[in-house]
């Protein structure tokens, strides 16, 4: 079976022992390591591993021994409690000795946990899973937590008293952070507040937040295609600390606006348009391109392009003299207004 995020969020918090087993499968291992332990925990207590009920196996072990899994799975600890059997890094390839593994599955078993990379719809691991009717499978997708997840992070660090605009602060710091950034952020504010009994403020976040948050590709070509000027310049910043040059910027947005030109110009509209990309758009991103291309509409997106090619020459001109980024700024700014008209 599928759970949706907002109810797989639930579920890592307090997982249900009696079910099968779960699938957590995302393009970012680190959200994937997170929930993973998150659940793990959840099912076995802090000491599941000492107590020798986690057994840990890596998917390319289980490809050359296909019995490992279904042995864990049946294995009897010398300590009383539930008990985990966990694959990591599973693969396709891996799908026989899981289901294997989920067939002989009954009470009492060890609950099977299985983390995997991005899998398509047609992936066998993904059905396996999907399709029994007491295992879950959980896609993450790249989405910043939401509130309800940053209290309860919050509580796990034993910080439970933070005031209102504070927890405003902390919930935009989760979208420039990635996950494990931001999983420290709130561990170290937690430590900072030890022992303090006032609530946390939003000096004490600006304390705790990391000097400069990392600022992706993505962030400046979306605030651009979604017309947000005033966000340009602060980003592009950060862009630029982090060693970002004017000229992988201009080739970066250029292959954006391609995409939304294609969406845009797909005769089955927008949607059908991003359905038809290859590499596929999965999850949020899908929607949110889909959004852009309706937004921009073909015409629009030509100009746009005609502008990126005529600032991706001048940037490479012999006789080019002003400063690169400046350059590139003075594009963006111009595509976001277009955005507007």
């Amino acid at each position: 079976m599928k759970l949706t995020s907002r109810d797989a969020n639930r579920y890592f918090a307090k997982p249900d022992p009696s079910r099968t087993g779960l699938l957590i499968y995302s393009a970012d291992a680190m959200r994937v390591a997170l929930k993973r332990q998150e659940v793990i925990e959840a099912l076995l207590g802090p000491n599941g591993e000492e107590e020798m009920r986690l057994t840990r196996i890596p998917g390319g072990e289980l490809r050359k021994d296909p019995a490992m899994l279904l042995d864990a799975v049946k294995s009897i600890s010398f300590f009383p409690g539930p008990r985990v059997a966990f694959v990591e890094n599973a693969t396709d390839a891996s799908a026989p000795a899981i289901a294997n593994a989920l067939q002989d599955w009954s009470d009492g078993d060890a609950q099977v946990i299985v983390t995997a990379g991005q899998l398509k719809a047609s992936s066998k691991l993904r059905k396996l899973f999907e399709n029994h009717p007491n295992a879950y499978a959980v896609g993450l997708y790249d989405d910043p937590p939401t509130r309800e997840e940053i209290e309860a992070e919050l509580a796990r660090s034993g910080l439970t008293q933070v005031d209102p605009q504070a927890m405003t602060d902390l919930t935009t710091l989760s979208r420039e952070l990635s996950p494990g950034d931001f999983r420290q952020t709130l561990e170290k504010l937690a430590l900072y507040k030890l022992n303090d009994p006032d609530p946390a403020s939003s000096d004490d976040v600006a304390a705790c937040a990391p000097a400069t948050s990392e600022a992706a590709l993505d962030d400046i070509l979306n605030i651009v295609a979604e017309a947000r000027t005033a966000e340009i310049g602060p980003i592009l910043n950060k862009l630029q600390a982090q060693g970002v040059n004017a000229v992988s910027l201009c080739i970066n947005a250029t292959r954006h606006f391609r995409t939304l030109y294609a969406a845009a110009a797909d005769p089955g509209g927008a949607a059908q348009g991003v359905a038809r990309m290859r590499p596929p758009i999965y999850g949020p991103r899908r929607d949110r391109m889909i959004r852009q291309a309706q937004a921009w509409s073909a015409p629009k997106l030509e100009t746009a392009l005609t502008l990126l090619t005529d600032t991706d020459l001048q940037l490479r001109s012999a006789g080019q003299r002003a400063p690169a980024m400046a350059l590139v700024e003075r594009m963006l700014i111009r595509l976001a207004m277009l955005a507007r008209r």
